[in-house]
């Protein structure tokens, strides 16, 4: 393998002169720049990032700690973060912790302010108090889009308004003329999603109908738990016109169950989602949901992080996601004339 050495030799420059040029700082001459350039792709040098992370005190790495990697709301969430980051010149370094905030934790402690510059925190069920804990290390942490922080906390977070999209969720039904509707609550992660659910409970309060508990089930918010707790529902309460979950993985798996039971969307039975992932736009028929932001909330989470990477003394921020927004699709539909009648 090539070394920096034969890479200065080769363009007539030192060894200096080659670790700006590949650092960019832009204290380089244009042909200087060219004449390295041509000699590292000539011997086919590549920078042992490590030795330059120790030599410097930077890493050029930030990492993103996250629950489970299968969930399509990650990968969507990753792709615009990594390409935040790259366009930064840091390479963004994914963490998946099977859903286990011990994991979550241990990637804390071994990376941040070693092999990370920074770390995002998104969804692993990692609190404050651990975040603190690691305060002394000056690598900044970042919590992005948890459904139950505490804004008094003093360190950096993104805020979602989840209440507000299950309130959205909640007015879209009642306006359609929904009174019996099955809920799907993700509870994983000691119930990350209770906000959501909590916002639709409003809406459904402020149009003069009480959440019934019954109609409710809590499951892991996977397609399987969808499916499962919509055949709950159907068998022991046929009468409902719809069926709320809490993100759109769960409703991909309600309407499962309800192709199963040669059941039509939104004939029989309306459905709507949160979140707004891909699958939402490719399911048929179309999934009607509250979209969170995927973007703007990776788009805003990332930069703050890259943010305070650049100036550490900057202080905590809280940084807010637009609000959700209704979208609707073909999965929802006025109630059916048993129920209005």
């Amino acid at each position: 393998m090539a070394t920096l050495s034969e890479v200065a030799r080769l363009a007539g420059v030192t060894t200096a002169t080659v670790s700006n040029v590949l650092r960019n700082t832009q204290k380089v001459k244009p042909a200087t720049v060219q004449k390295v350039q041509e000699a590292i792709a000539a011997t086919g040098y590549r920078p042992n990032l490590m030795a330059r992370a120790l030599a410097e005190g930077k890493s050029s790495m930030v990492a993103l700690v996250l629950p489970d990697i299968s969930n399509p709301f990650y990968p969507e969430f990753v792709r615009v973060a990594e390409r935040v980051a790259r366009h930064r010149n840091y390479f963004l370094m994914v963490c998946n912790t099977d859903e286990r905030p011990d994991i979550g934790r241990a990637y804390l402690h071994q990376i941040a302010g070693t092999l990370a510059d920074g770390v995002l925190v998104l969804h692993a069920g990692i609190g404050a108090d651990d975040i603190n804990e690691l305060k002394t290390r000056r690598s900044p942490i970042v919590l992005a889009s948890e459904e139950t922080v505490n804004l008094a906390d003093s360190f950096p977070h993104v805020v979602v308004n989840f209440h507000r999209a299950g309130e959205i969720a909640g007015q879209h039904l009642l306006s359609l003329g929904h009174a019996r509707i099955g809920v799907i609550v993700g509870c994983g992660l000691e119930g990350m999603q209770l906000g959501r659910l909590e916002g639709f409970q409003s809406a459904l309060r402020a149009g003069g109908i009480g959440l019934d508990e019954a109609l409710v089930r809590n499951v892991k918010d996977t397609v399987a738990g969808g499916h499962d707790a919509t055949v709950s529902l159907l068998e022991q309460h046929p009468d409902i016109t719809a069926i709320f979950a809490t993100n759109d993985l769960m409703a991909y798996g309600a309407s499962q169950a309800l192709a199963e039971r040669n059941m039509r969307i939104p004939g029989d039975i309306s459905l709507i989602g949160i979140t707004d992932i891909q699958l939402a736009r490719d399911m048929r028929p179309a999934l009607t949901t509250v979209a969170l932001g995927i973007e703007q909330m990776a788009t805003i989470s990332i930069n703050l992080l890259l943010d305070l990477i650049a100036n550490p003394a900057h202080e905590p921020s809280i940084m807010r996601v637009p609000d959700p927004v209704l979208v609707v699709r073909a999965s929802t539909g006025p109630a059916p004339a048993r129920q209005r009648g």
